[in-house]
């Protein structure tokens, strides 16, 4: 299993239960493919750099996650679908 890094943008105008379980989803999809998430950071409430699907603010978490190539893309796949999703974007660490 390799290491990754995972951050994503929540919509910020969601209520901040369904923020968390939206986090709580993606966590889930990561250990239902037998990964294992390491840390989860959640970065706050920001600005955007542009708007993204009509939102000018977003909620962002960052994951640091263990898990395999497989199961790496049907987590993207899953985010990629989730519509309370505004970006994500999962980066392999270097081995140390």
């Amino acid at each position: 299993m390799n290491k990754y890094e995972m951050m994503f943008i929540v919509k910020a105008t969601m209520e901040a239960d369904v923020i968390k379980k939206t986090a709580d989803n993606i966590k889930k999809v990561v250990t239902d493919n037998k990964g294992k998430v390491s840390e989860v950071k959640e970065m706050g409430e920001r600005k955007l750099a542009y708007p993204i699907k009509n939102e000018i603010n977003g909620y962002y978490f960052v994951i640091e996650l263990e898990a395999s190539k497989e199961a790496v893309k049907e987590i993207d796949r899953k985010t990629s679908i989730d519509e309370n999703v505004l970006r994500h974007i999962i980066i392999k660490l270097d081995e140390e």
